[in-house]
């Protein structure tokens, strides 16, 4: 949600990017919300009940990944971080977030500091050498970026997974037109007032944007399986990255 007359954006900046600041900051970078937030009741409300459904979802296709290393590209609310962790112990869980609040409260939920690598990075343009995952998840990410954001983070995925490694997206399926909360003008107002971005991600091939910026690096992607919650108003999709040509 924008709230240009206020401009409280600014005090959040702190070396996120401006986008990230001036809609997001009242659900990620204010403590007050970061404390709020991240409660299950909360969490599960905003997705409209599905929160454990998604999660489990994703854990289960985790199983049958290549989970050699494994990146968790910023933090989320609620139980996927440590679940993650629980998941592929005693190998770490990377994590990566541009925003320091996210990473701390990431933080507080491991057992230990051997078992999360946690580093600040912009998701756009990471730190790490190519071909340093077998496994990269994304859980509500990229609806909540621009456009040219979204592509940045598609081909850095492209990027740090290596050939034969999996890229697991939690995210809005494609328009939903048939949903009531879409038909429902209000609703369909509200959802798109709190995510600005959602409209122009909804029209968005993922796995088309994923190859048009693997040719970079040598890579193609091709789903594995793509799994539909809330009447096709979420996926859950398994994205196979191999080398172009196999």
């Amino acid at each position: 949600m924008k709230f240009p007359s206020l401009n409280l954006y600014r005090h959040f900046l702190d070396g996120v990017p401006v986008y990230l600041a001036r809609h997001y900051w009242w659900a990620y970078l204010w403590p007050v919300a970061v404390w709020f937030f991240d409660h299950q009741p909360v969490i599960n409300a905003i997705l409209f009940g599905q929160y454990r459904n998604l999660m489990r979802a994703t854990m289960a296709k985790l199983q049958i990944a290549a989970n050699e290393r494994v990146l968790q590209l910023t933090s989320v609310y609620g139980e996927l971080t440590p679940k993650l962790i629980e998941a592929l112990s005693p190998a770490p869980l990377h994590i990566t977030d541009v925003a320091g609040v996210q990473l701390e409260l990431a933080k507080s939920k491991a057992p230990d500091d051997n078992v999360l690598l946690a580093t600040r990075m912009n998701a756009e343009q990471l730190a790490y050498s190519d071909n340093s995952f077998s496994t990269v998840v994304l859980f509500f990410l990229l609806h909540e970026m621009p456009k040219e954001a979204r592509a940045n983070v598609l081909s850095e995925c492209m990027r740090v997974i290596t050939a034969g490694g999996i890229l697991l997206v939690t995210e809005y399926a494609p328009l939903p037109t048939k949903h009531i909360l879409y038909r429902f003008p209000p609703s369909r107002w509200l959802i798109t007032k709190l995510e600005p971005f959602l409209d122009g991600f909804w029209y968005d091939d993922i796995v088309s944007l994923l190859n048009l910026y693997g040719k970079n690096h040598g890579k193609k992607a091709t789903i594995n399986s793509d799994e539909r919650f809330f009447a096709d108003f979420y996926r859950v999709i398994e994205i196979r990255i191999a080398p172009i040509g196999a």
